[in-house]
């Protein structure tokens, strides 16, 4: 689950983490009225769950309390990477002297969480991870004993020669992983960590990624969740327990089970599509999930052809079958379908399909390049 920066910030600010303070507003008016309270320039800020608002015109500078009004207005409705923008951040502008990144995600690789922190920061520290990885340190912790007060001091010095400034930075990371650990977080972000010409080191952004998994037993994170600042396909797909994640590509998959879904949408890769979403309807024998994944997938307009992989073990394929049917006379498709059923009530599931006018194939590799033939005008690999 994403946060809004504002959210982030508070949970930051409660560990002690040095922020500057910030209001939001949902008008351009309320906007104009936090401008004026802070006095002096003001930087207004979309708050989206998107990387890259400031390329895309959401972060702004206001010198004027009207300034900010007429700013806010353009950036509120405004959508960046499809998201609408509906509330802005109003915070004093600082004056920064040095601006470096730190942050914290969890590692597969070494099953632990591990700090990321660098003396380049600012916006494209992907770049920065890419053509200078010696700028980037990275150092896993060990769950047992949380980050140490010499590993934080490490990493002070990476960011800084200034002693002071690197003890800075250590409390602040030490306070980072406190509010990693406790909200549950699988990513908490601090980019920029700046300092100012009087040689603070001050936190300007905060960014947070709370693993879902998490929220059962954090009900106060859970309240941070924002509907309206989510796709709406993932927002119905929450609803009707399935687990979909949107992505850009044109071949809608609906798979049974998370490792065969990961699997399908790396055969339609190395057959020269690209997989429009992660779709796991689960082990569950109920046609209703397949009916809304149907729907879920149609209202992309980018998908171009549907994908149905399903190997029956717990799951009966006779069931998805009738799931099948049932969302396609509800919901008459505009775009072509490739069925693949194998397993469980497999002879019954392909008849129901037959008597209803679908073909169903048995070969995972058959159907899956037939699936980005459709999609992509017949250029599979």
């Amino acid at each position: 689950m994403n946060i809004h920066e504002y959210q982030a910030k508070e949970i930051f600010r409660s560990v002690g983490i040095p922020i500057p303070p910030g209001e939001v507003a949902s008008t351009a008016e309320e906007a104009e009225q936090i401008a004026r309270k802070f006095g002096g320039t003001v930087v207004v800020k979309a708050q989206v769950h998107s990387g890259g608002r400031g390329k895309a015109g959401g972060v702004k500078l206001a010198k004027t309390p009207a300034e900010a009004r007429e700013i806010a207005s353009k950036i509120l409705g405004m959508r960046i990477k499809d998201l609408p923008v509906l509330k802005v951040l109003v915070t004093p502008a600082a004056d920064i002297a040095t601006e470096a990144y730190a942050g914290i995600i969890v590692d597969r690789a070494s099953k632990r969480a591990v700090f990321m922190v660098s003396p380049a920061g600012g916006i494209d520290i992907e770049e920065v991870a890419a053509s200078t990885p010696d700028k980037i340190m990275k150092l896993p912790v060990d769950p047992r004993y949380g980050v140490q007060p010499f590993e934080a001091m490490r990493m002070g010095f990476f960011l800084y020669d200034d002693v002071k400034q690197a003890r800075a930075a250590a409390k602040i990371l030490t306070q980072l992983y406190q509010a990693f650990q406790e909200s549950g977080a699988s990513l908490a972000e601090i980019n920029p960590l700046v300092t100012t010409p009087a040689g603070e080191v001050v936190a300007l952004d905060a960014k947070m990624v709370v693993d879902d998994n998490e929220l059962g037993r954090r009900a106060e994170i859970d309240a941070l969740r924002d509907e309206s600042a989510e796709a709406p396909s993932e927002v119905d797909a929450r609803k009707a327990n399935l687990t979909f994640i949107k992505l850009d590509g044109n071949v809608g998959c609906i798979v049974n089970g998370a490792g065969l879904a990961m699997a399908t949408m790396d055969l339609v890769k190395y057959y020269g599509g690209e997989p429009a979403n992660f779709l796991d309807i689960g082990g569950s024998s109920n046609p209703e999930k397949v009916v809304h994944a149907l729907r879920i997938i149609t209202s992309d307009p980018n998908v171009k052809a549907i994908l149905f992989n399903i190997f029956g073990g717990i799951t009966r394929t006779d069931d998805v079958a009738n799931g099948i049917v049932t969302a396609t006379r509800q919901n008459p498709l505009r775009v072509p379908i490739v069925i693949r059923l194998t397993g469980t009530n497999e002879e019954i599931a392909v008849k129901i399909l037959e008597e209803n006018g679908f073909t169903a194939l048995t070969d995972m590799d058959e159907a899956v390049q037939k699936a980005v033939q459709l999609a992509t005008g017949g250029k599979a690999a």
